[in-house]
């Protein structure tokens, strides 16, 4: 009788973790752009309360602003 271990295809010696690999480098990026969308709507807020403005306007604007640097950070991280 086979031994079920052997009767498996062996893969090659840089494909044996790729996959977990991959899977770290892509959580790696959202945690990153998490943090980036973060930081700039908590920096959005701080501003809203020293200035006093009754609308958020720097939490919008800033939020949106890391929307597009996280988007931005992405893309250039996907292309390496």
């Amino acid at each position: 009788m086979e031994d079920p271990q052997q009767s498996q295809k062996k893969k090659p010696k840089g494909q044996e973790n790729k996959g977990l690999n991959d899977f770290a480098k892509y959580s790696g990026i959202a945690f990153q752009m998490g943090a980036i969308i973060a930081l700039t709507t908590w920096g959005g807020i701080k501003l809203d309360k020293l200035t006093g403005f009754e609308t958020p306007v720097f939490t919008i604007i800033l939020s949106l602003l890391g929307v597009f640097a996280a988007i931005y950070t992405a893309i250039k991280d996907f292309i390496k």
